[in-house]
């Protein structure tokens, strides 16, 4: 759906107006996935350990290196604050950005390395670890123009697998991604997936999940498409695009898992699975019968959880495998007349946190994303009004698209993503809700 007010803003003689007023002017996002930041600051703070690492990434993907100076514009900054035990090598933190915020052009990228609070040396590396989030998050809405600022977390004595996540982070496709902490290891020891991978995408006939499928099948995988029978139509429309498979089936039905676990049998096992189908049924819980209830729990929670474990004990999800669960900002900060809705997402959060443990030996990882507004059928049926709302109530001052989420699973889901396991990365522009 349109955003009028973002198009006006963005209009000469709207852009005159709304500067005019001090309304806000919020900046198109770029999503192409194929933007790379042109050039790059690389900063060490402390004694850091990953400058090397990050130096050879940033040449080996042709991103520029310029010097950290007043008046130097550029596309990027990267921080390496792993080295920053004390507080007071945190000034050298604040000196650093200090000089370069204002010359990242519309639309940057600041990325900070930091040590994971758990396996920092001693008490005060360990505060200085955490404040390192709420830093992050700050200037993420200090930076305006579109500039993303994300926080990668490593542990102490690893060499995390970064190829990946710098990739995302630094392109477009992480354009509604911002104010993030995302914890990153060392990825298993897995061999590299054999052939074309099988991803198995549920709530994949339209909106997020439509989008999730396609970018999918974009990269060369097989896409296996899963709706209720009633969108059997959009769905098999939708596979056939994508050059795919399309399985209709009530998730929550009794053999559901079964059958899953059948196609996923004669397909050789499933590399990826996005559990995307979800509901809301909204009643505040003085209002709200067991049957709105119960359907959101089936849909949201149960249904992949029974469905996980089943392609589990079947051996249906391959080595180094992926899974991904579709959380949501309501299951983090809440949302009034969605305590059903919430709390079913805030437990495919908690699933995901101990499924992420309890898979490890295996080489499998399982995360969450938490998509904020996102511009799709439903919210555009949304009152005027609270849909505004939802779009300006983030730092990017707009709603997000279904392939920001797309993307966002595409980078957990990728092969090179093994270092990722138990996040959940929120796709909202660093709503204000929840932050």
């Amino acid at each position: 759906m349109s955003d009028r007010y973002l198009d006006f803003a963005n209009s000469s003689v709207g852009g005159w107006i709304a500067g005019s007023l001090g309304l806000p002017r919020p900046v198109p996002l770029d999503r192409n996935p194929e933007r790379m930041a042109r050039d790059a600051v690389l900063v060490e703070v402390g004694a850091g350990r990953l400058r090397e690492a990050l130096a050879k990434w940033l040449e080996t993907a042709g991103v520029q290196q310029v010097e950290n100076s007043t008046g130097t514009s550029c596309d990027a900054v990267l921080i390496d604050a792993t080295g920053c035990t004390k507080l007071a090598q945190a000034e050298a933190l604040y000196a650093a950005l200090h000089a370069q915020i204002r010359d990242i052009r519309p639309q940057g990228r600041v990325l900070i390395f930091a040590t994971t609070p758990d396996t920092a040396p001693d008490i005060e590396a360990a505060a200085v670890a955490r404040a390192m989030g709420g830093f992050m998050r700050s200037l993420a809405k200090e930076a305006r123009r579109a500039i993303a600022v994300n926080l990668v977390q490593v542990p102490r004595d690893t060499a995390p697998a970064l190829d990946s996540t710098l990739a995302f982070f630094l392109s477009g496709r992480s354009a509604y991604v911002s104010g993030q902490a995302v914890q990153v290891g060392a990825a298993p020891q897995a061999p590299p997936p054999a052939g074309r991978r099988n991803v198995l995408v549920t709530g994949a006939a339209r909106g997020i999940g439509a989008a999730i499928a396609a970018n999918f099948a974009r990269q060369g995988a097989h896409v296996i498409a899963l709706d209720i029978p009633a969108m059997r139509e959009d769905l098999e429309r939708g596979a056939q695009a994508n050059g795919g498979a399309a399985l209709a089936i009530d998730i929550t039905a009794a053999d559901a898992p079964e059958q899953i676990a059948q196609d996923a049998a004669a397909r050789g096992g499933y590399a990826a699975i996005i559990h995307n189908a979800g509901i809301t049924r909204d009643k505040t819980l003085a209002r709200m019968d067991a049957a709105r209830w119960n359907s959101v729990m089936e849909v949201n929670l149960h249904a992949p959880m029974r469905i996980t474990q089943a392609l589990l004990d079947g051996g249906q999800i391959s080595q180094g495998g992926r899974i991904i669960g579709v959380a949501s900002i309501s299951g983090i900060a809440g949302n009034a007349g969605q305590t059903n809705y919430a709390f079913s997402k805030a437990g495919v959060i908690g699933w995901v946190e101990r499924l992420a443990t309890d898979l490890a030996p295996r080489g499998i990882t399982a995360n969450a994303v938490a998509p904020g507004f996102i511009e799709t059928q439903m919210t555009a049926a949304i009152p005027f009004a609270i849909r505004e709302a939802g779009r300006r109530m983030n730092s990017m001052g707009q709603g997000g698209a279904p392939e920001d989420v797309a993307e966002t699973i595409a980078w957990l889901a990728d092969p090179a993503s093994g270092g990722i396991s138990g996040q959940v990365v929120r796709v909202c522009g660093q709503s204000l809700l929840g932050a």
